[in-house]
């Protein structure tokens, strides 16, 4: 099936795992053997960000520490081990099972996974929470474990599948600590890194490791066909993270949060390569998914697949020529979008936005979520029957796609 420009909507969740015990384990789509740190659990595009995670009630306490051997540089790392567990949280998921043999139609909730969170910002009597989409994919109910074993009820505030993040709230009223968020462009390979959540039911576990590389890339996939849809900016650490990880925060020495924990590889010839959402990719979804409930982005209306996955007599009724050996079809073109009325047609051959090649369907998101906005105009480069052409086309956002 082809791949919308739009993100994702909730009838088109993936669950990649498979239930491995009672409990069992939520995975992100992640092509090849990188699954997410969820224990059931369950383990970007640019936007201008506003730290609001300094709130103004000034009992409310961050995590980060000050440096008390600035000779070295070092920090009290137990004192802000201690701090920062009282920031990450338990994220359980509930979902209906339905039993053939009983007499209840309408199932029982029970829980289907759990993973980890880290409590980000106060705002009045409500505190937010951010956590990784597949811990929360598919749950009827959220609950979240706090730090001191309460068990409180969440609500989901917005989730996005492409970069695996959510936001979710509780009643803020005892929540005196909010985690300070740091800034992941400045982190270099070799710095400490320190994982904190739950794995396996291990209620604030720590592991420390070094920062591997901070700029990664890996292939990700959203709907579950076994091919990438996306290309996911992350960390990779050596600290471990384990099932029940997802969702919880890598701090650096100083206490701040540097990325959030999404996955791990899982191969048995394979140890110590763990992956974080960088915090500074994270910061403008969480203040999209606080605010409007999602992430807006641009879209054009098209349904797209890369020229890779389609069979090569068909290839040949497109009559391209043959120095073009990458693009993108559209599969489809919405009635009345953006692709329609700049004149795009269902079958068109896209290899080209303004100055930069296209040759495939994760290169035709990034461009469009990394370097447009709603609203921007895009040159597309195609071909038709054999022919190039070029249309302007003005960006919609994924929420009103016409």
């Amino acid at each position: 099936m082809g791949y919308y420009d739009q993100t994702e909507t909730n009838e088109t969740r993936t669950e990649i795992g498979k239930s491995r015990s009672k409990k069992g384990y939520f995975f992100t789509g992640v092509v090849g053997a990188v699954i997410g740190a969820v224990t059931i659990s369950v383990a970007a595009p640019y936007m201008p960000w506003t730290n609001n995670s300094v709130v103004s009630q000034s009992k409310i306490e961050g995590t980060a520490v000050p440096v008390v051997n600035k000779t070295k540089g070092e920090t009290d790392l137990p004192g802000m081990i201690e701090g920062a567990k009282e920031v990450v949280v338990g994220v359980i998921n509930f979902q209906k099972s339905v039993d053939p043999f009983s007499a209840d139609p309408q199932g029982q909730e029970s829980e289907a996974g759990s993973g980890s969170g880290v409590i980000y910002k106060k705002v009045g009597n409500k505190a937010l929470i951010v956590t990784n989409n597949h811990v929360v994919d598919g749950a009827n109910k959220l609950e979240v474990k706090l730090s001191n074993g309460t068990k409180v009820e969440a609500k989901l505030v917005g989730k996005d599948p492409w970069l695996d993040l959510a936001v979710v709230e509780i009643d803020g009223k005892n929540i005196n600590k909010v985690a300070t968020l740091g800034n992941s462009d400045k982190i270099r390979a070799g710095e400490s890194a320190i994982a904190i959540g739950n794995p396996l039911g291990f209620d604030g576990s720590v592991t420390e490791g070094i920062i591997s590389s901070k700029d990664r890339e890996i292939p990700v996939d959203i709907n579950g066909d076994k091919r990438p849809d996306w290309q996911a900016q992350v960390i990779q650490t050596d600290a471990a993270i384990n099932p029940g990880n997802s969702g919880g925060a890598l701090f650096n020495q100083n206490g701040e949060v540097i990325g959030i924990n999404s996955s791990k590889i899982a191969q048995q010839e394979v140890e110590g390569i763990g992956f974080a959402i960088p915090i500074n990719v994270a910061k403008p979804v969480i203040d999209s998914l606080e605010k409007f409930g999602e992430v807006k982005r641009p879209v054009m209306g098209v349904g797209v697949r890369g020229l890779e996955e389609i069979p090569s007599y068909a290839l040949s009724q497109l009559k391209l020529p043959k120095d073009v050996t990458g693009g993108v079809l559209l599969a489809q073109v919405d009635p009345a979008s953006p692709a329609e009325k700049a004149g795009l047609q269902k079958y068109d051959i896209v290899v080209g936005f303004d100055d930069q090649k296209i040759e495939n369907a994760v290169q035709f998101r990034k461009y469009l979520y990394e370097k447009k906005k709603v609203g921007d105009k895009i040159e597309v480069t195609a071909y038709r029957n054999g022919e190039k052409i070029k249309k302007t086309v003005t960006l919609a956002d994924n929420a009103n796609k016409n």
